[in-house]
């Protein structure tokens, strides 16, 4: 890794965390639904993944949203669920080929598929130890929500992606 993925994964995690610590809340009092959460979450990991193409990275941004996180929301331990979804994530899209995700357009669908996965393994996570839901049925309604955001995330972060490419942002 070098200073600019350093500098990527420093601001991707702080967008995360702090945007989750501050505006997250509001949308689950209102709505309760994790919508928002995994849509800040899939938008950080996957600029990121943009960004550096290197396994590590997306994993990086997870802990280190998790871990500010936890200093702005100290009680916020369902939070480990994404950090746990930003490894999968990682693995996942350095299994399939960052450069084949990020190679044309078409390939995105790959991204968003990843996301809706990463997502769905973070509401498995969030709702199996940190909801209290009393049966499976509840857990897999809640990670499939959480899959719904993860889908949402990365379908914004594509023009997002796109946005940055167009002006040659990526070392």
């Amino acid at each position: 890794m070098d200073s600019r993925d350093i500098a990527v994964i420093s601001i991707c995690a702080a967008l995360w965390a702090i945007l989750n610590a501050l505006i997250a809340p509001i949308f689950w009092r209102l709505t309760r639904l994790p919508f928002f959460c995994d849509l800040l979450a899939l938008v950080s990991l996957s600029i990121a993944m943009w960004w550096s193409r290197k396994l590590g990275v997306a994993s990086l941004v997870g802990i280190v949203a998790t871990l500010l996180n936890f200093i702005l929301r100290p009680g916020a331990l369902f939070f480990l669920g994404f950090t746990v979804a930003s490894i999968a994530l990682d693995v996942m899209g350095y299994s399939v080929g960052y450069e084949r995700i990020f190679s044309s357009s078409r390939n995105l669908i790959l991204l968003v598929i990843l996301g809706a996965i990463a997502a769905w393994i973070a509401g498995l996570v969030i709702g199996t130890f940190f909801m209290g839901f009393n049966s499976y049925k509840a857990v897999l309604v809640f990670s499939l929500l959480h899959a719904i955001g993860g889908v949402i995330g990365t379908v914004i972060s594509i023009p997002l992606i796109r946005a940055l490419e167009a002006r040659r942002l990526r070392g």
